[in-house]
């Protein structure tokens, strides 16, 4: 197969969480500059409006989509209407995310349930609908959004966010035990660790902090707008399609310090 052919995602139908916005938003733009039609959803359905519309003039179709991963039956939903649409579901991009900082001696319980309840549960429901689909088409890729956040500690000046660590620790481990769990379907599951990306998320910790990050940086700067692009677009395409159970960092060489 030609090179070219083999990040070509013409006839393909992804589907990004939280793609409306920030990093999501870029990984649904690669997809269909890629050739793939595309499954915008997130809770603000009006900000997956704009997406797609801008994203048509790329010659693909394109769904806006209102879900929120932690319900069952938005994800449900979201499948269902994906197929009807579609005919297939080829791409799960699992971005969608949420964090909240706080102490860890004295995190509210109720906001760890929240975001595991979006970063880890919400994420699994959504993929096992989904690999229902894949198993029946006897193909499909599911990439999870993990952060190198979960590898280890961060100290409170940095990142107080012991919730967010803890459900990215999780799916690291997740995406390798669905990936051997699923590979006899056909269904690759991989992981991409992002670094240090100003999102609409992180934005305000980033500026603040960012005398703390940038020396742990060996490429000296935070992520840009374009630097996930081409690792969603390998691990969506037949260009990956002797790697499953792996996590992609993509984070200007952070854990390559010692």
């Amino acid at each position: 197969m030609n090179v070219t052919d083999m990040f070509d995602l013409s006839g393909k139908t992804a589907v990004v969480t939280g793609g409306s916005v920030g990093l999501g938003a870029q990984m649904a733009a690669a997809l269909a500059e890629a050739g793939a039609d595309v499954v915008v959803a997130a809770r603000k359905v009006e900000r997956c409006h704009q997406l797609c519309a801008q994203l048509e003039a790329l010659q693909v179709r394109t769904l806006a989509v209102a879900c929120d991963v932690s319900r069952e039956e938005d994800c449900k939903r979201l499948v269902d209407v994906t197929v009807q649409e579609f005919t297939s579901l080829d791409i799960l991009v699992n971005n969608a995310g949420y964090t909240w900082a706080a102490d860890a001696m004295n995190y509210p319980l109720d906001k760890w349930q929240e975001v595991l309840n979006i970063n880890l549960t919400g994420l699994f429901q959504l993929s096992a609908l989904a690999a229902k689909v894949m198993k029946k088409q006897g193909r499909g890729k599911v990439i999870n959004i993990a952060s190198v956040a979960g590898l280890g500690g961060t100290t409170p000046e940095t990142q107080n966010t012991v919730a967010y660590n803890a459900s990215k620790g999780a799916v690291m481990t997740l995406t390798r035990d669905l990936a051997v769990k699923w590979a006899r379907h056909g269904i690759y599951v991989n992981a991409i660790a992002p670094g240090f990306f100003p999102t609409h998320m992180s934005r305000g910790l980033l500026e603040k902090n960012r005398h703390l990050v940038l020396p742990k940086v060996p490429l000296n700067r935070l992520g840009r707008e374009d630097d996930l692009k081409g690792p969603i677009v390998f691990l969506s395409s037949a260009a990956s399609d002797y790697v499953t159970g792996q996590c992609l960092f993509v984070e200007g060489g952070i854990t390559a310090m010692v």
